[in-house]
């Protein structure tokens, strides 16, 4: 009998929380004695999920250049290098953030023209509840145009399981109010309210993906014309920056500093930040730094505990602004952090753009 692939793949917005999530579902399989392999995505390479999670021992590759959906052919050619040198029992997938209508577009055609091979989990969509409940509620002042917006509510539209992720930062009244939000504009769908932080929840993640059944069939009624010009307000950076200093600073403090700072002149423009991204690698360790709402504080989501004279330095930044007033602010906000510490950036590969409009490779109905 053929070897199968269980194919789980985690949506929701920039800044969700589909890296922690997914970095808690390799730990769980492979406690189980299951090989895992994990596949990140973005619009543009050098992406700092994928740098982390390989720092935490996951086997992980990486689609660069367009999301899933555009890059088909390179997802199934990636999911094949990962099984080299043992195939893996699961793959999990994480798309871009910002892409939507990936039943019709992944799930489906790996589904019909790779039936033998893959079994398909639920597809979960992970809710941002700072955003999300700012655009459920079609509040003003969400940073966010209607177009932008609509791409969330397609994202939760065509979930087979919505989560609704950072319920420990959550009051209960914000949690209620986020599941009645739901109840009315999504009554029909699965859900649960987890951490991926704190792994609050999870069990029942565990149990629904584990299940069989007719998942991954929700194929959006969608406008490409709206999703596109939705997507191309989003101002895209990946920068590399390495970092030297006489003396040893400390990393997460340093990390902390670049985000905090970014966030400071972001919020000036008075624009939205979608995601902000920092990683710092150093010989010794590596730390994670985020933004996920200019109306939330910094996270450091991945402590490196450690002090660094020399570090490599990713950062990503998802933005509603300018790709290039997004680099000016990065670079500035960098070497004044690296003033602060007495150290020297030298600055290497930079990528700011606009997503293209989508192209996928294939849409299929649901069989």
């Amino acid at each position: 009998m053929a070897h199968t692939v269980r194919f789980v793949m985690v949506g929701g917005f920039l800044g969700a929380g589909k890296t922690t999530t997914l970095a808690r579902l390799a730990r769980h399989y492979m406690t189980q004695g299951l090989n895992v392999g994990i596949v990140t995505n973005d619009q543009a390479a050098d992406l700092v999920d994928t740098k982390s999670l390989r720092s935490q021992g996951f086997d992980v590759g990486e689609v660069a250049g367009a999301c899933f959906c555009c890059r088909f052919d390179d997802l199934i050619s990636t999911i094949d290098k990962l099984g080299l040198e043992k195939a893996p029992d699961l793959i999990l997938a994480e798309p871009v953030g910002s892409c939507t209508d990936l039943v019709a577009t992944v799930v489906q055609p790996i589904r019909q023209l790779y039936q033998s091979r893959f079994q398909i989990a639920p597809y979960g969509v992970i809710l941002k509840p700072s955003q999300g409940r700012k655009i459920l509620k079609n509040e003003p002042g969400t940073g966010f145009s209607p177009k932008a917006a609509y791409i969330l509510q397609k994202q939760l539209e065509e979930a087979d399981l919505i989560l609704v992720n950072r319920i420990d930062e959550l009051s209960p009244a914000e949690l209620t109010e986020l599941h009645s939000l739901l109840d009315e504009h999504f009554p029909n769908t699965p859900r649960l309210a987890v951490s991926a932080k704190t792994g609050t929840g999870f069990d029942g993640y565990f149990e629904f993906l584990d299940q069989e059944g007719e998942f991954g069939r929700r194929v959006l009624d969608i406008d490409y014309d709206v999703y596109a010009e939705g997507e191309a307000e989003l101002g895209w950076l990946n920068s590399s920056v390495q970092i030297a200093a006489a003396q040893e600073f400390p990393l997460d403090q340093f990390l902390v500093d670049v985000i905090a700072g970014l966030k400071e002149r972001l919020v000036e423009d008075g624009l939205e930040v979608a995601h902000l991204k920092v990683i710092g690698l150093s010989a010794a360790a590596f730390g994670v730094a985020n933004l996920v709402s200019r109306d939330l504080p910094p996270e450091l989501s991945l402590p490196s505990h450690t002090k660094a004279r020399d570090v490599d330095l990713v950062v990503n930044a998802r933005v509603a602004c300018d790709p290039e007033l997004l680099g000016r602010r990065v670079e500035a906000t960098v070497r004044e952090v690296c003033a602060s510490h007495a150290a020297t950036p030298t600055f290497g590969n930079s990528q700011m753009f606009r997503p293209g409009r989508p192209q996928p490779t294939h849409r299929m109905a649901a069989e």
